[in-house]
């Protein structure tokens, strides 16, 4: 019998919620008849519990410590607000909470307040389910000390998350080391304590007035007002079974832009997400639908938001594409709007503009752009060739955001940051607006967003990405993929050689320690390896540069091919 039956049995005894106790008193039953496989669920289940990281939490829903249910948010709470308090100073801490459409989301935004109350912080929740860069907003435009996102964005169905937003000196952005640790530390020491059914509870918590989503879409549709060539724009919006259309509407109702064709089967919030097998714009025939749509609407544009409306896909027509439609890729649409904001930087600063927080959050800071490390090198040329800095940081919006002077960064997988002065976080809504601006200007010109990257590409030379994504059922494989990696680092990869290899855990270019290897091709390619910091994926990045978009494809092919031998060899 399983080793964790007692722990089960507690956990039992403290769940306040009905579905999960059912789960775990069926679980356990099967374990005492003797069954292998429910002994190994309940051990998998009971082993280890999900880790409080710079992500937050982030897991399957489901009864125990390793799974995210009402117990395990209850014990995040609990420790949340002790870390709040205890860095208060004396006052008392404000912290706001948020959620979206996703299963669960509203019970535990409602727990979570409810025990921030309990525990004598100022708690707020958001009116109704939100996207997450509404909640981003909240903190800044509130002055709060924190703020919680129940959400995981485009993870599987079965998902739910927990994201952490510090106030203060933080400026709204997610958390990141020593917080993280210091938070969890907090959360363990509930949890050792026993039963959450004694946490004190309290419903005096307020409800965030609608004026600050208001106020969200006021300074979102201030991103990109529609030009004139908005005008008769045809194009097609799909809020993947996510909350973003309400938000969305009422940004391009303010900006000016025409109201696109909806992808009607999939507008609405819906948990389930009964259209796609995963909730994510990257992944293949998530934006069917929205294909489909856009062919029969004689459409000029596809944009899409992923659940939580924090992250921005787009297509365009392309002959050659199966189906006729294509999907840009994360670097080309960060490209397009990294060179839009800095001819904004370029501009202001050669008119002699003062520095404003839209323009340059960090007082004294030069203008800057800055993406993830594992996105295209192509943005530092735009920085250079416009007298920016340009800041390479470790993957996600927690380093992004925090960049000195930063006016836009982006992250090779959907997420764009294009407002820092309001939003420190990736922000799929205003992301939009900006790429619907492009879009929009260019076609009163008589162009298109193909010629925006043709342009692009001329003035700053062909740069072309791919990714490799191996998804796994045991996470330990990745673990050994990357110690073989460094046991045994390949001296080429296809047919060229391998000039240097950057081992993140050893800490390079100022970079704090990760577990990424970046490896230097002779012919100035890179190729990127490490493991997906929210999903049990190993990722693979390849990066070239060519004077043509033919020798750019041609030279991205056979690092592609060598890239998957060599993880063949790996597995």
């Amino acid at each position: 019998m399983s080793a964790h039956v007692e722990a089960a049995r507690a956990w039992i005894a403290q769940d306040p919620d009905a579905v999960t106790r059912e789960e775990l008193t069926a679980l356990l039953a099967r374990v005492e008849d003797g069954d292998a496989e429910a002994s190994a669920e309940l051990d998998d289940r009971f082993s280890t519990r999900l880790a409080f990281g710079t992500a937050g939490l982030r897991g399957t829903l489901g009864a125990g410590p390793n799974r995210m249910n009402r117990v395990l948010v209850a014990q995040a709470a609990a420790g949340f607000a002790a870390y709040l308090a205890e860095r208060a100073d004396g006052t008392t801490p404000t912290v706001v909470v948020g959620y979206d459409g996703r299963r669960n989301s509203d019970v535990f935004a409602r727990d979570s307040v409810e025990i921030f109350a309990g525990a004598g912080l100022n708690a707020i929740l958001l009116p109704r389910l939100l996207p997450t860069p509404v909640l981003a907003f909240a903190v800044r435009h509130l002055g709060a000390d924190a703020g919680v996102m129940v959400t995981a964005s485009h993870n599987p169905p079965d998902d739910n998350g927990y994201k952490v937003y510090l106030g203060g000196d933080d400026d709204g952005a997610q958390i990141v080391s020593p917080a993280d640790a210091e938070i969890a530390a907090h959360i363990q020491r509930i949890a050792d304590a026993g039963n959450v059914t004694t946490l004190p509870r309290s419903v005096g918590y307020a409800n965030a007035p609608e004026s600050l989503v208001e106020a969200y879409v006021a300074a979102t549709a201030a991103v990109a007002p529609a030009p004139a060539g908005a005008d008769g724009l045809r194009w097609v919006y799909t809020a993947m079974h996510g909350v973003g259309w309400e938000t969305v509407s009422r940004v391009l109702a303010e900006a000016g832009y025409p109201a696109p064709v909806l992808v009607e089967e999939q507008i609405h919030p819906d948990g389930r997400f009964p259209t796609v097998a995963f909730p994510n714009p990257e992944e293949p025939g998530a934006m069917d639908l929205a294909f489909e749509t856009a062919r029969a609407a004689d459409a000029e544009l596809v944009i899409a938001n992923d659940p939580d409306a924090d992250r921005l896909a787009v297509a365009i027509p392309d002959a050659d594409a199966e189906g006729g439609w294509r999907r840009l890729t994360g670097n080309e649409i960060g490209l397009l709007l990294g060179w839009r904001a800095a001819r904004q930087a370029a501009e202001a600063r050669d008119a002699g503009a003062p520095s404003t927080d839209d323009q340059t959050p960090d007082a004294g800071a030069t203008a800057s752009l800055a993406c993830s490390l594992v996105s295209s090198p192509g943005l530092q040329a735009v920085a250079e060739h416009y007298g920016l800095a340009f800041h390479s940081t470790l993957t996600g919006f927690k380093w992004i955001s925090r960049a000195p002077g930063i006016v836009f960064g982006f992250e090779e997988a959907l997420g764009y940051l294009v407002n820092p002065g309001t939003v420190r976080d990736k922000d799929g809504i205003s992301a939009a607006v900006a790429l619907l601006g492009m879009a929009a200007e260019a076609r009163g010109q008589g162009r298109t967003v193909t010629d925006l990257l043709q342009e692009f590409r001329d003035t700053f030379g062909a740069f072309a990405s791919d990714q490799i994504s191996v998804r796994v059922t045991d996470v330990s494989e990745i673990g050994g993929i990357m110690a073989s990696l460094r046991s045994q680092p390949p001296s080429a990869i296809g047919e060229v050689a391998v000039t240097r290899i950057d081992d993140l855990l050893e800490g390079v270019d100022g970079f704090p320690p990760g577990d990424v290897l970046r490896l230097w091709l002779e012919d100035g390619s890179r190729l990127i390896v490490r493991p997906s910091g929210t999903e049990p994926k190993l990722k693979l990045y390849l990066d070239v540069r060519g004077s043509s978009a033919k020798k750019a494809g041609r030279r991205l092919a056979a690092l592609r091919t060598g890239a998957e031998e060599l993880l063949a060899s790996m597995r």
